[in-house]
């Protein structure tokens, strides 16, 4: 049968024309040059993305994106593969640290299993499972290069139905998934040409021994593939995720969309430099929400030139750094659309 062709959309050109009259129309508000720091320059680049230059991220929605990580089974985690599975059933209830953000800012929700080891049977999930989990990259490649590309499709058309359906105009993406930092460091890593040790973190809490073991992990992992870093998707299929790989296309649906796209923490930023190396256009659409503590993150922020809106010392995932986030791009367009003009002071 023959491999399905790669989809990635037609990423759309910054507007530096609408960015241009919003930089010039933020010149003339009531208040010093300049004054409102980055809180300006986010406005500009939101008019560039949207081509409006009174743009709007109202309203928001998070995307999550739920899978297991075969890896798991060489003790790279502070908890087992099970968690993976209750804690989609937490978001489904709505108790997770993401519920509370997206009650809070008022976006819509949706949790896709995207490769679950636990099947969850609930009308509130939606179910792409591509398969139950990735096998274990230590000793085999994570999933096939087709399984990649499928959830990569998956991600996208599942992010084009959410975006239109809810009418959204700005998103946000998370995932859930034991052992995920260990997959996202080993991509990292892969396309960067990096020691897997500069990249890896404590993840779930590891201690420092833990951390070392992570990090042998994936060492000895890397004497098992070879890696075209031109690929993102020969990267992805070896070491990497469903989860990574749904969040990747996601990611280009929404570029296509012109919607903006808020970007968590590591394993998140993970998919935006797989994105990035699929479509290198793809980053003029990006925030990244705020700076984890996973080393990986940096370097992935730093190749993706983005630096993190917030920096909260945070590392759970989910989308909640970005969910955080949201509310100063919220603030960026509301400076632009509220904020009295000096002509306006002179027709008081």
């Amino acid at each position: 049968m023959a491999e399905e062709e790669l989809r990635t959309g037609r990423i759309p050109r910054f507007d530096s024309s609408s960015a241009k009259e919003t930089r010039t129309y933020i010149e003339t508000l009531t208040k010093p040059p300049g004054s409102l720091g980055r809180l300006e320059e986010i406005a500009i680049e939101l008019a560039g993305i949207t081509k409006k230059p009174f743009p709007v991220v109202d309203p928001p929605g998070i995307l999550v994106f739920a899978a297991d990580h075969g890896i798991a089974a060489e003790g790279v985690s502070a908890f087992p593969q099970e968690i993976t599975g209750q804690m989609a059933q937490n978001f489904l209830r709505g108790g997770a640290s993401i519920n509370v953000l997206a009650r809070q800012i008022g976006a819509a929700f949706q949790l896709i299993d995207i490769g679950m080891a636990q099947d969850i049977q609930d009308p509130m999930l939606i179910s792409r499972k591509i398969k139950t989990g990735t096998a274990n990259f230590l000793t085999n490649d994570a999933m096939t290069r087709q399984e990649t590309i499928k959830a990569v499709h998956t991600g996208f058309d599942e992010a084009t139905i959410f975006i239109k359906e809810n009418g959204l105009n700005s998103l946000i993406l998370g995932e859930m998934g034991i052992a995920n930092t260990t997959a996202s460091s080993a991509v990292i890593a892969a396309l960067g040409n990096l020691a897997p040790e500069s990249v890896t973190g404590q993840g779930t809490g590891l201690s420092p021994d833990q951390v070392l073991h992570k990090q042998n992990v994936i060492r000895q992992a890397f004497k098992t593939h070879t890696f075209s870093t031109d690929d993102p998707i020969d990267v992805l299929s070896k070491v990497g995720g469903l989860e990574i790989a749904g969040m990747t296309g996601a990611m280009l649906a929404a570029a296509t969309q012109r919607t903006p796209i808020l970007i968590d923490g590591f394993i998140s930023s993970t998919a935006a430099v797989a994105a990035a190396k699929l479509e290198p256009a793809i980053t003029d659409f990006m925030f990244v929400g705020h700076h984890s503590t996973e080393p990986g993150h940096r370097v992935a922020n730093e190749w993706l030139n983005k630096e993190p809106i917030l920096h909260l010392g945070m590392r759970l995932g989910e989308g909640s750094g970005a969910s955080l986030a949201y509310p100063i791009l919220q603030s960026a367009c509301a400076i632009v659309h509220e904020m009295a003009t000096f002509r306006d002071l002179e027709n008081y």
